[in-house]
């Protein structure tokens, strides 16, 4: 696959946006990831760190699908449940994004994948400074409004597999009313991967959220508790943590 092209002229901030992407085991993270990766490389520089507990296979994944170089495409092993590298300790992966950053600046994105947790896995903004949460309609119907830190506040609920509705018996339209329902203002994306409409949503989430961190406007909202961290130049930062007005809920084609 060649290069991405330059990203257009524009004053680009100290650093890419930093995107994560968390949710239980089988909801479509990597296919998400992928499928950004694929409409969004000719326009942003992008690079992606995934998170295994003991192997790199969703980095080979990616890599194997083309969607990016493959110096683009880096892996952390965790070694321990995957929410304990993307909040209670983000150094490993952290580190990773930092790497990634200076060999390939300037980037425009970096996407985190987290590895398959439970409903209660959030990034800390030591780490990104937007988060997506996916669920899917085939982990159950009930899932959106049981609620969890995740799909209460991530900066976007994608709602995947919509398409799988009527073979799982789950009303997918019945699922993102729940999900607005508990997610007070915060948007909500229904995705499938064999409607291109919902994919235009979700590209054009990511693309605006990229526009709005590069103009300086994107402050990091904390699901929960800020976790210990280190960088690796050293320097000590704030983090703010303010929730954000929302004027959808639901986003739509336009």
């Amino acid at each position: 696959m060649p290069e991405p092209t330059a990203a257009a002229d524009h004053d680009h901030p100290r650093r890419a946006l930093r995107l994560g992407v968390a949710g239980p085991v089988g909801t479509g993270k990597s296919t998400l990831i992928a499928t950004l990766c694929r409409r969004l490389a000719d326009e942003l520089q992008i690079a992606v760190v995934t998170n295994d507990i003991y192997t790199d296979e969703d980095a080979r994944l990616l890599r194997a699908a083309g969607v990016l170089p493959v110096d683009r495409i880096v892996a952390v092993e965790t070694g321990a449940c995957p929410h304990t590298a993307i909040r209670d300790d983000v150094t490993a992966n952290l580190l990773a994004v930092e790497d990634l950053e200076r060999a390939l600046s300037p980037l425009d994105l970096v996407m985190v994948e987290s590895g398959g947790d439970n409903l209660t896995a959030t990034f800390s903004p030591a780490l990104v400074d937007a988060q997506i949460f996916s669920i899917d309609v085939a982990g159950g119907g009930d899932v959106a409004r049981k609620g969890g830190p995740g799909i209460e506040r991530a900066d976007l609920l994608v709602v995947n597999k919509t398409d799988l509705g009527p073979h799982v018996g789950v009303d997918p339209e019945q699922m993102v009313r729940d999900a607005c329902a508990v997610r007070g203002g915060l948007p909500v994306v229904a995705l499938s991967q064999r409607d291109e409409t919902t994919v235009d949503v979700l590209v054009r989430w990511v693309r605006d959220t990229v526009d709005t961190h590069r103009r300086g406007l994107l402050t990091p909202a904390d699901p929960g508790p800020m976790a210990p961290h280190t960088h690796a130049d050293g320097l000590d930062h704030d983090h703010d943590h303010h929730s954000r007005d929302h004027a959808d809920d639901v986003l739509h084609a336009r």
